[in-house]
């Protein structure tokens, strides 16, 4: 893509910032150009966005019925899946889903609840209680 071809169209999503994006100048180097975003950015982001909403509620309504932990429906409003989660704590995808179970996650010592907190920006009492 050429400098010109840049899309500077606006995207809400990104409000007043703008994304870095390679493009080709004058002399056919690679160069970073900012750019404001496209429409077709502004409504894959929103996709994503309304899908993450969806899966919180669905969390949400699972955590009610007793049968995933309030970790879940934290994890999915900070807008974070599970390897990321994992990535965050330093903790193995496996522990984190197995701490999704309510059972389980009731018993999580303070020190564990602790990591959860400061990857997910929350207090750990914050953590057992659904947002």
């Amino acid at each position: 893509m050429d400098i010109s071809d840049v899309p500077q169209e606006g995207n809400r999503t990104l409000g007043p910032h703008r994304k870095a994006l390679y493009a080709k100048d004058e002399n056919g180097r690679l160069v970073l150009v900012a750019s404001r975003g496209s429409e077709l950015d502004e409504a894959v982001t929103l996709q994503a966005v309304d899908r993450l909403h969806g899966l919180a509620e669905a969390a949400r309504a699972r955590c009610l019925a007793g049968q995933t932990a309030p970790l879940e429906v934290w994890m999915w409003t900070r807008r974070m899946d599970v390897p990321l989660l994992a990535q965050s704590t330093g903790l193995w995808q496996w522990r984190i889903r197995r701490h999704l179970r309510p059972a389980i996650f009731a018993r999580l010592s303070s020190t564990l609840l602790q990591r959860y907190a400061d990857a997910l920006g929350l207090q750990p009492e914050q953590l057992q209680h659904l947002p």
